[in-house]
């Protein structure tokens, strides 16, 4: 039996890596006497589709070039977290193009028992879907209270870095096409920092008109 391996950790999951879901997969597959000739590792979101998560995408090519036999899985969370349509989509796919497939921490979702696996796979997506819609909101609620306690989000940009830069070109008459090449930012990163430079002169002659 040729079998591939499919490990995810998402970007939320801080601290944990693929390595101990890899090292007992190995000893599983190790175990039953399965050959292991593929191993797939995505560190995304499993609400991300097979587009979205290059070694899921290339999983699927692979299975259906017949490169191994049994697709083996930590949990079905770890496969898709994208709700109960897709992921049997995705199970039945794997199914048309002759692999089997099964999970490690979940022994009754295996295809050798068709309708019970069929069941649990209905459960256990609705499940995982609705855990990611509960990180969402977490995450939602935490950007949040963030703000409402004053806090940047996001990261910085780099007008402070780029500030006497772009002044110095504006004095010497460049146009915001040549200062975006020169530079190398966008157009539009251009447009909104030389406005933010005019807001900061004018609020500065403002400052010294009011104080004379």
């Amino acid at each position: 039996m040729k079998a591939a391996l499919y490990l995810r950790v998402s970007t939320t999951d801080k601290g944990q890596e693929t390595d101990n879901q890899l090292l007992q997969l190995q000893d599983f597959c190790a175990r039953q006497g399965w050959q292991i000739c593929a191993t797939y590792i995505d560190r995304d979101s499993g609400r991300k589709g097979k587009r979205e998560r290059g070694d899921f995408s290339r999983m699927f090519d692979d299975a259906a070039k017949r490169r191994f036999d049994l697709l083996v899985f930590w949990s079905l969370d770890r496969f898709s977290r994208e709700g109960i349509r897709k992921t049997i989509a995705y199970l039945q796919q794997l199914g048309n193009l002759g692999c089997r497939f099964k999970s490690y921490t979940e022994p009754l979702l295996d295809t050798e028992n068709e309708l019970v696996a069929h069941i649990v796979v209905g459960v256990l997506s609705y499940l995982a879907q609705q855990e990611a819609i509960r990180i969402s909101e977490r995450t939602k609620a935490g950007l949040q209270r963030a703000r409402a306690q004053g806090k940047t989000l996001g990261r910085p940009d780099s007008f402070e870095q780029w500030k006497d830069q772009l002044v110095r070109m504006r004095t010497a008459g460049y146009s915001q096409g040549k200062i975006s090449r020169e530079t190398g930012l966008s157009y539009n990163t251009i447009r909104t920092y030389l406005s933010r430079l005019s807001d900061e002169t004018a609020s500065v002659s403002l400052e010294n008109l009011t104080t004379r």
